[in-house]
């Protein structure tokens, strides 16, 4: 995929390297020609110093090419107006970042598909942090879906057993599903299947409701 990133700030540019990591064609634009410099030569990626809501420097960048844009400029009204010019070229993937909610329907209306809260981000996982420690880390969807990632410990009960027999204990809640299984943190995620044993130290993805999370953490830890 071709990804312009608008704005080279801390935000951007780490975008910008996940993407290059990912095997992305990528480009950034903004006005600090240091960051341009920075950008082009320690992440490896395109550049075009200028506004990132000037027509003439997103057509210089590519937009009309581009798959995706990502708007991670300083304000939410220059994300605004770059989610305008890049539904105006056609792009199908408009992303931006928000930092105060007022902007969340305005972009929406202008043809951003995906808005990033960081306020909500950064609250949700510091809370998160604090009513959940036993996770590592916690996704959550619509209609109140969560995905937990677990370790099994020394002292859980499902460690060596397989993922049928877990779904078939009552303890487990009703509704909820192990999607994925890591045997180490190296090694690649799979998606088990019901003969799948969890050993001790390996990693689980699992799927709940909202108001099942505290069930499902007591459960694997226990």
């Amino acid at each position: 995929m071709y990804v312009l990133i608008g704005g080279a700030g801390l935000i951007g540019l780490s975008l910008a390297q996940k993407l290059v990591e990912l095997r992305h064609t990528v480009a950034v634009v903004d006005l600090d020609p240091k960051a341009c410099y920075y950008a082009r030569e320690q992440v490896g990626v395109m550049t075009f110093e200028g506004s990132a809501v000037k027509t003439e420097v997103l057509l210089e960048a590519g937009i009309r090419k581009a798959d995706a844009v990502a708007a991670v400029l300083r304000n939410d009204a220059l994300n605004l107006a770059l989610v305008a010019l890049a539904k105006n070229y056609g792009v199908p993937q408009i992303i931006s970042r928000m930092r105060h909610r007022d902007f969340a329907e305005p972009l929406s209306f202008t043809g951003a598909t995906h808005i990033i809260s960081t306020i909500d981000l950064a609250v949700s996982e510091m809370v998160n942090a604090i009513e959940y420690p036993q996770v590592e880390s916690m996704m959550h969807f619509e209609q109140g879906i969560e995905v937990l990632k677990l370790t099994i410990s020394k002292k859980s009960y499902v460690a060596s057993h397989s993922v049928a027999e877990i779904a078939q204990d009552s303890r487990f809640p009703a509704g909820s599903l192990i999607i994925g299984y890591q045997t180490h943190p190296h090694e690649d995620l799979i998606i088990p299947n019901g003969n799948t044993i969890l050993a001790f130290g390996s990693t689980v993805l699992i799927v709940t409701k909202i108001g099942l999370v505290r069930q499902v953490i007591d459960f694997i830890k226990g």
